[in-house]
């Protein structure tokens, strides 16, 4: 009876079934695991040819810098600078288009690197579930050895073979999601690879455009390159004929300059031979001369060195071009006057060579000057401009009040003693207009070398005028906005470090002081 209540147990057929189990979970996982491994290696094909998509697109969303080389086949083998101009242009119309192309292969490029990411959590979990399996094969191994020594040990096998296959499950449920995703992200990738190819397309017909294009551009072009070179070789004449004129014009000088110095010379001569007939007469004249005669040869005689102040001036103060460049800085004070005056014209006292002059005629404005010396008068005459030989303190007398814009007088002052400046100012005060304005110029003394030793160059010079003494003798005599203007730094560097030796020895040469009437 106990036999048969109790059946004898067969162990080996639950052996066999216990390896037929197992075989089957082998396969099972064998067959999960070859499955994503052929997953795994496909996204990854996919990746690197997606990679190459974007690289290409990449590098045809970039600014065109060369000219296709099928288009440097004739005849749209352009000149490098035409080329560069028709790619200028195509780059400027496809700019937005570029733009946007960026940005979408940025996203591309994010989400490559988001897959590659991804094949690389799936390729660990892989590693992962094969190590764990291994263990789980060792450990089945090792129940398959102990079930003949324990059958209660089956049980037992039986339960952990179970966990397995949950955690198993489990990963291939994980691994379904990931291949979901990678399934989303090649629809995606083929979704831009279509755009690529509309893009692609869009090249190809604009190409075809501007290739159209070029053709019918290079054949105007080359019908005014023919046009440009008869124009070229019609200059180069031009130039060989002007260059011919410049070389007689060079010999012209040359020789005029020689007979300047020689009339000079001559002049000279004459003066001096002037000068002793008038002395011989005044010693053999039997009568004496009248008020009359004795004021001729008196003004007569102040002329005398005319004409060395002349050739002083010529050594020392400069040629033209360079006086008038020097003089150009006050042109917006006198456009200023003129705009506040009406019109009104404009006097220079002691104009000199006329640079003065000669310029602000030129800007336009009526502009007259006065000098002391006939020969200087003499040559602005010469050169056209509107000047007068007198004093210029008695010229401004003759003028009637608030007849004037501007009135200028360079290196002048220096020459004048103190009340006859006073009065000269006092007089332009008078004829200046409400908004006129004075420009005086003189040597800066505050330039040691110049007041120690350039300003007295020049022997008919009296003292130097430091600025503030200028300024406050032009506020005293009723001007307004009175400012000094330092002019003309020394162009000498005497490698001065010390910053108030500079400012003493290497400073501003002349200043302005400039008022204005209110």
């Amino acid at each position: 009876m106990t036999e048969s209540n109790n059946p004898k147990i067969d162990v080996d057929n639950l052996m066999q079934k216990i390896r037929e189990e197992v075989n089957k979970h082998k396969f099972k996982h064998l067959k999960s695991t070859t499955l994503n491994e052929f997953s795994i290696s496909k996204s990854t094909f996919n990746i690197n040819y997606i990679e190459a998509l974007l690289k290409n697109a990449q590098s045809r969303a970039n600014s065109r810098t060369k000219w296709p080389d099928k288009l440097n086949r004739f005849p749209f083998n352009l000149n490098p600078k035409l080329q560069k101009i028709i790619l200028t242009i195509i780059n400027f119309l496809f700019k937005d288009q570029r733009e946007v192309n960026f940005n979408l292969i940025s996203c591309l490029q994010e989400s490559v690197t988001l897959n590659q990411q991804l094949i690389e959590q799936i390729e660990t979990l892989r590693v992962q579930m094969e190590d764990r399996l291994g263990v789980s094969d060792s450990r089945v191994q090792s129940l398959e050895d102990r079930l003949g020594v324990s059958d209660s040990r089956v049980q037992s096998l039986e339960d952990r073979l179970g966990v397995t296959d949950s955690r198993v499950q489990s990963l291939e449920n994980r691994l379904g999601v990931i291949d979901s995703r990678v399934q989303s992200l090649e629809e995606q990738l083929k979704i831009i690879d279509k755009n690529i190819q509309s893009m692609d397309n869009s090249f190809n017909s604009f190409d075809t455009l501007v290739s159209s294009w070029l053709t019918d551009t290079k054949e105007s072009f080359d019908a005014g390159n023919s046009r440009i070179e008869k124009i070229d070789e019609r200059l180069k004449s031009v130039d060989n004929h002007i260059q011919d004129v410049n070389n007689r014009l060079s010999a012209i000088d040359e020789r005029y300059a020689r007979n300047d110095i020689y009339l000079k010379n001559d002049l000279i001569q004459q003066k001096r031979l002037i000068s002793l007939f008038l002395e011989e007469a005044q010693r053999r004249l039997p009568e004496p001369f009248n008020q009359e005669q004795l004021q001729t040869l008196i003004s007569e005689d102040q002329h005398l060195l005319d004409t060395f102040y002349v050739a002083f001036e010529d050594q020392f103060r400069g040629s033209r071009e360079e006086i008038k460049n020097r003089l150009i800085t006050h042109i917006s004070s006198v456009e200023k006057a003129i705009t506040s005056t009406g019109n009104a014209p404009i006097v220079d006292i002691g104009c000199g060579r006329g640079e003065w002059i000669d310029l602000l005629s030129k800007q336009g404005f009526k502009a007259s000057g006065i000098d002391i010396n006939v020969a200087m008068v003499q040559e602005c005459q010469n050169l056209g401009l509107d000047a007068v030989l007198g004093d210029g303190l008695e010229y401004l007398r003759s003028l009637p009040d608030n007849s004037l814009a501007a009135v200028s007088s360079f290196h002048v002052i220096e020459h004048l003693q103190l009340q006859k400046l006073i009065s000269l100012i006092d007089e332009v005060l008078r004829v200046l207009r409400s908004g006129g304005v004075v420009i005086l110029e003189t040597p800066n003394p505050e330039n040691l070398i110049v007041g120690a030793c350039n300003f007295y160059l020049d022997p008919t010079h009296r003292n130097p005028i430091p600025p503030p003494t200028a300024k406050f003798i032009l506020e005293s005599r009723g001007f307004a906005q009175v400012e000094i203007r330092r002019l003309h730094p020394m162009t000498e560097n005497h490698n001065l470090e010390n910053p108030f030796l500079n400012s003493l020895l290497l400073g501003c040469q002349d200043y302005a002081v400039i008022g204005w009437k209110a």
